[in-house]
């Protein structure tokens, strides 16, 4: 894989991992468009976990106040960030049991292809568009329910569907429960934080018992480096600017990308 390549996925995971358009399709997509061959999932989750270590450093503060508050929980005391702790935990089960179910049916490789990227970028816009344009704004991760918590992590279950993506389908569950747009982000990249984490660890695994594995390793060590400069300037710039643009402009790019694939698959040789 060229240094090339491997600098462009780089950019399009850190940039593309917590906005609501789907880092996983962009992923899968980009060897079409750089007519070089897929980097395949492995690769992919590599990007993952360096949009991981930025979330990790965006949000010290609140990994700072959960890990203690883990702590207090062991004393039987609930902290703030022992409450935050216990959201994301109720938040889990979903996605861990249908992601399980996923490798269990290799299924993943089923899921990458430009079709169902396409259907479900469109598919997961309109919601997006209608949590946000009609759902309160009363709510806090600090006043959030423990179902609420549940409810969400049930949407973050389809966010294992490329084109779908995790953040688009959490955030939408959010703003429809009321929480308002950043609080709503806000939770969203916390959730992540032990997803991405548990699926990246799988794929190191894997990587580590392929064959000619540390040479697929060595490139993914460098994608994950640079996809975490990108990602944290990305979060940086969505969590100052979201209540003041909304989602309508991932919404409006959605329905562009969504449809612009669907034209090139019927435009495509042989289709």
């Amino acid at each position: 894989m060229t240094i090339f390549h491997l600098v462009f996925l780089a950019l399009v995971q850190g940039i593309t991992e917590f906005l609501p358009i789907s880092s996983s399709a962009h992923l899968i997509l980009t060897p079409t468009l750089l007519d070089a061959e897929d980097q395949g999932p492995l690769i992919d989750v590599m990007a993952h976990a360096g949009s991981l270590v930025a979330v990790l450093v965006y949000f010290w503060r609140d990994i700072l106040a959960v890990v203690q508050g883990k702590f207090a929980l062991l004393r039987g005391r609930v902290t703030p960030g022992g409450r935050i702790a216990l959201l994301v935990a109720a938040s889990l089960p979903p996605v861990l049991l249908f992601g399980g179910f996923l490798y269990a049916t290799d299924l993943v490789e089923v899921l990458r292809s430009p079709l169902v990227i396409a259907i479900s970028t469109l598919v997961f816009a309109l919601p997006l568009w209608l949590a946000d344009r009609y759902g309160k704004q009363n709510l806090t991760l600090e006043t959030l329910s423990f179902r609420s918590a549940f409810f969400i992590g049930i949407a973050q279950m389809f966010a294992l569907i490329p084109g779908a993506s995790r953040s688009g389908v959490t955030m939408t569950a959010a703003r429809a429960l009321g929480m308002s747009r950043k609080e709503s982000a806000r939770f969203s990249m916390l959730m992540a934080i032990p997803v991405i984490a548990g699926f990246t660890l799988v794929s190191v695994l894997e990587l580590l018992a392929a064959p000619a594995g540390s040479g697929q390793l060595m490139d993914g060590l460098i994608v994950a480096a640079l996809s975490f400069i990108s990602a944290l300037a990305a979060i940086a710039l969505l969590m100052r600017l979201v209540d003041r643009i909304g989602f309508l402009p991932f919404v409006v790019y959605r329905l562009a990308l969504g449809g612009g694939i669907l034209v090139w698959i019927l435009l495509a040789p042989g289709s």
